[in-house]
């Protein structure tokens, strides 16, 4: 899979000083994240601009998914947002599950074989509410998998710079601060239980929630999103029959 080197550290050096006018971050334990080699870096996710923070902070190139809406677009701003994520080093992912998911680990798989590091959220989508929600364990599969070492990140701050629904990021301080890593021994995937895939990916998450200091819930993100989503369509039924 190729990806163009240069052109990501272009974005990175433009988008740099936007990044510190706005955010002012605060960078720590970066030291964690290998100067070569293969590594996933495993991150909370709380507003958009995660994924502009986290190259920000790391000198080497990171790889991510991303929506496959974003390289889908028609005419020439899809053209031109299908350039920028491609050359930032993001490879579309198909979120309805099943087989789609498994390409993308595929995808992220030759990634790492190239020896590059890999960007993750855990939780699979933002939080809808701040809290650190239950992780997904492709994390700890790709890991297992490949024999790769997790660097656990906590991004903190970027949802009050980000509200949900904001396009335009206010000015607001902003951290992201690198755990130590977590080694994993490389295990063929027809021998991994799911036990060993929790357990792992939950160790994750409990890193992750330390450095954060974010309330942990035990449950899925996307699972909340519905929820959330039936309630407000509800009361909105509800409240067109009141006025009829």
């Amino acid at each position: 899979m190729r990806r163009p080197f240069k052109l990501y550290h272009f974005w990175v050096r433009t988008l740099s000083p936007l990044v510190r006018h706005r955010f002012t971050p605060t960078v720590v334990g970066v030291d964690n994240v290998p100067q070569e080699g293969p590594a996933i870096l495993a991150a909370n996710h709380l507003a958009v601009i995660d994924d502009a923070i986290i190259p920000y902070s790391v000198p080497r190139m990171v790889h991510f998914m991303g929506k496959a809406e974003y390289f889908t677009g028609k005419g020439i701003k899809g053209a031109f947002k299908k350039f920028f994520f491609t050359s930032a080093g993001v490879f579309p992912v198909d979120r309805s599950g099943g087989n789609s998911s498994l390409g993308a680990l595929e995808s992220a798989r030759r990634i790492l074989d190239k020896g590059e590091l890999f960007g993750i959220h855990p939780e699979g989508t933002r939080s809808p509410d701040g809290r650190l929600y239950r992780g997904h364990t492709g994390v700890a599969r790709l890991a297992y998998e490949t024999g790769v070492p997790i660097i656990p990140i906590a991004i903190i701050g970027t949802d009050k710079a980000q509200p949900i629904g904001t396009v335009w990021p206010k000015k607001h301080h902003v951290s992201i601060q690198f755990g130590s890593p977590i080694i994993v021994k490389r295990i063929a995937a027809d021998t991994l239980t799911h036990d060993e895939i929790r357990a792992l990916t939950d160790r994750v998450m409990h890193e992750i929630g330390k450095m954060s200091g974010q309330e942990y819930v035990d449950e899925y993100a996307q699972t909340v999103k519905a929820r959330l989503r039936k309630e407000r369509e509800q009361k909105q039924k509800a409240a067109e029959l009141t006025r009829r």
